[in-house]
């Protein structure tokens, strides 16, 4: 009888964009409104990054453009309660990063680099200032970003 080759370990689980345990991603807007929504279709892409969180292997952040984005829908759709819940429930799991004057100054110049929306400069700017490993989102307009990770999903 030929000796048993030992069984190779399980591969460990792959992590959701490469991130390094512990990492601080900061999550544009539209991810988390395909989590609130459990959009079908794009929620999937980024399902692994909120399982993640959950499992405390990444932090996620937001910013205050972020919040007021997502709060907005509820709003318009005359669910205040549903808005509430929503702030709750994001500020309670998450950093909610408010918007700084460095935080504005930075967004200024990388509007200009990258001919950024002023909304998309400032989730680029905040990303940068608090030091996230990452900024996770589903816009194209980053294509062009250096300096920070772009995590889109896909």
């Amino acid at each position: 009888m030929a000796p048993r080759k030992p069984k190779s370990a399980a591969p460990p689980p792959a992590r959701w964009g490469g991130l390094a345990e512990g990492a601080t991603v900061l999550v544009d807007t539209a991810p988390f409104i395909y989590l609130l929504e459990d959009h079908p279709v794009f929620l999937p892409r980024f399902l692994g990054l909120f399982e993640a969180a959950e499992r405390g292997k990444v932090r996620l952040a937001l910013s205050v453009i972020t919040l007021a984005e997502i709060l907005t829908g509820p709003h318009k759709a005359g669910l205040p309660d549903l808005a509430k819940r929503y702030e709750t429930a994001l500020a309670s799991r998450h950093s909610v990063v408010p918007v700084t004057a460095p935080i504005a100054g930075l967004a200024a110049q990388l509007r200009a680099r990258y001919r950024l929306k002023l909304p998309d400069a400032l989730q680029l700017a905040t990303a940068l200032d608090i030091g996230a490993a990452a900024l996770v989102t589903h816009d194209r307009d980053f294509s062009e970003v250096q300096g920070i990770p772009v995590l889109t999903g896909g």
